[in-house]
């Protein structure tokens, strides 16, 4: 017999690569588990199960499907791909126990994924997953051989479309005639991912960039990261009257975000624009929760309006905690992933891209201008993040020495002082720090800095790899 793999979930799910650690028997190894975990805590539950554009993702969605009914749970199975946020809506919408989604997020095509939502339409606590992943069998026992449509027949499967959901949610919650007529024309990247249809349903005449089926992504990682949008950021140079630009990964749970000039705005400028609309423009309140690895400037713009505000570990798990439990005005973390009040506990390129394009739309104001706003607020800011390929001993060696406190200074910068709650984050001064933190899952380390110039960041990470030794 071939050796078990073990199953682990990581920050955000399980992810494996297709074929290899992600088959049909593995995907229904963790759903029986997942189904057992359900039994215990629900009773009569339901699932709801969708999968994003990855490779396959049909049949693993269905293969899911027929593990939980064959343990007497109700399943509501999306048509068609759908992104994330559209099953964790789809959870709260249907009162169902649990919500899992087939997707790998921003990972490469290779891969393929497997993620847990609570019945409150956010990432299922680490202590509850961790309760499933033990409870992983080392085989699979169920039979697969069951036909959908005889599920469907006999009241377990019961087909929903929940990207109309989600569409009908946006109706509801958006100034949609106010983004439609107010003179700016706004472009989106969908990434090949499963947001694809969404804004073309809505706003047809907006520009649209790899709005299209296609499982490879093109070969290119599904991530909205300045370095993985060039085209997009070409498209909107070259077009010349393009407002904003938005762009969404795999399962369009991440935003990117451009300005009329085809830069990148990063996610920490877009939690600042965020808290600004939200708070000064709708009158709303609540915390204010953010991720180790994001900007002193959101605390900072809390602080000016007195609004509460907790720093979490990175995981949005962590910040979706806080969410459901309390009253939060804005989640979010450097990598994109970013909630609001009045939505679900989730992440949601979409929506918060939308909430961007509704503030230029009412406040008659360039994404520019809306920035330099917030930067008379807090301060001009720039950030940039290495992921820096080490050797595994040279990482330990590293993240050993930053335990034992030895670093004092990386060149001219000297430490004030030092945050752990995740990593090592280390403060110069009002405007400039560091952060090194180790990635759970690959031989990197991640380096972020920000200075109040972009040559100031780049400054800060070049000193760093100097007095780390890494060339």
């Amino acid at each position: 017999m071939s050796e078990v793999t073990k199953i682990k979930f990581g920050t955000d799910g399980w992810r494996a690569i297709i074929a290899k650690e992600f088959t049909v028997e593995n995907v229904a190894r963790v759903s029986f588990a997942t189904g057992n975990w359900v039994k215990n805590n629900f009773d009569n539950p339901t699932i709801v199960v969708g999968h994003d554009c990855r490779f396959a993702g049909e049949l693993f969605a269905e293969t899911a499907t027929k593990v939980f009914a064959s343990q007497g749970i109700k399943v509501i199975l999306a048509k068609g791909f759908v992104s994330t946020p559209m099953v964790s809506l789809g959870a709260v919408k249907n009162n169902a126990s649990l919500g899992v989604v087939l997707t790998a997020s921003h990972n490469p095509p290779s891969y393929n994924g497997y993620k847990l939502k609570g019945h409150f339409g956010g990432p299922l606590s680490p202590e509850h997953v961790q309760e499933v992943e033990d409870m992983i069998p080392n085989e699979n026992t169920v039979d697969l051989s069951a036909d959908i449509d005889d599920l469907v027949a006999a009241g377990l499967v019961e087909y929903q479309d929940l990207e109309k959901m989600y569409i009908d949610q946006v109706k509801e919650s958006f100034d949609i005639e106010a983004i439609k007529n107010c003179g700016l024309n706004f472009a989106y990247d969908a990434m090949y991912g499963a947001g694809q249809n969404v804004l073309k349903k809505i706003f047809p005449d907006m520009t649209f960039l790899h709005c299209e089926h296609n499982p490879s992504f093109m070969g290119q990682a599904p991530e909205p990261i300045a370095k993985n949008l060039n085209e997009f950021s070409e498209l909107i140079k070259a077009k010349g009257n393009i407002a904003a630009g938005l762009a969404t990964d795999g399962d369009a749970d991440r935003i990117g975000l451009f300005n009329s000039k085809g830069e990148f705005v990063d996610s920490h400028h877009i939690l600042l624009l965020l808290t600004h609309y939200l708070h000064k423009v709708k009158g709303l309140n609540g915390k204010v929760v953010v991720a180790a690895s994001t900007t002193p400037r959101v605390e900072r713009l809390a602080k000016l309006w007195n609004l509460d505000f907790d720093m979490v570990k990175i995981g949005f798990k962590y910040i979706a905690g806080q969410m459901v439990t309390e009253d939060v005005l804005v989640g979010g973390e450097e990598s994109g992933g970013i909630a609001i009040k009045g939505h679900i506990p989730e992440r949601d390129g979409i929506w918060m891209g939308l909430v961007i394009f509704e503030f230029m739309a009412k406040s008659g104001k360039t994404l520019e201008e809306l920035v330099n706003e917030v930067y008379e607020l807090v301060g001009e800011f720039k950030y940039w993040r290495d992921d820096l390929h080490l050797k595994e001993e040279l990482k330990q060696e590293v993240i050993a020495n930053c335990k034992a406190d030895k670093y004092s200074s990386f060149g001219p910068y000297k430490v004030q002082d030092v945050n752990t709650i995740d990593g090592f984050k280390y403060i110069f001064n009002d405007d400039e720090w560091l952060m090194i933190r180790p990635s759970g899952t690959e031989p990197v380390l991640r380096a972020y800095a920000e200075s109040k110039t972009l040559e100031g960041a780049k400054a800060i990470l070049k000193a760093a790899k100097e007095e780390l030794g890494i060339a």
